[in-house]
């Protein structure tokens, strides 16, 4: 057993962290309700860096979502992830 699901390494940010990673030399974003560093992908990403930017230190899933990423940029996003949101911090579904 490896002990899937719950794993006690997860690092848990504050959205008002998060918050404070908005520019161009350190961009994190919130996707359903896990943390990344986007940081590096900047340059990297199709749809140009300002996309990336005007949803950085925010939680971007709507508009992730409403691009209709492939699968291959799910996949890709896995690299770019750093911890979860803090549960206090998570929306009531």
């Amino acid at each position: 057993m490896n002990g899937q699901g719950s794993d006690p390494a997860v690092t848990y940010y504050r959205l008002e962290e998060v918050a404070k990673h908005n520019t161009s030399e350190s961009t994190w974003m919130v996707l359903h309700g896990r943390v990344y560093d986007l940081t590096r992908f900047l340059s990297e990403h199709p749809g140009g860096e300002e996309v990336l930017r005007e949803q950085a230190g925010a939680d971007a899933t709507e508009s992730f979502e409403d691009v209709g990423h492939s699968p291959d940029a799910r996949e890709m996003s896995k690299q770019y992830y750093i911890g979860d949101v803090h549960p206090n911090d998570l929306k009531p579904k």
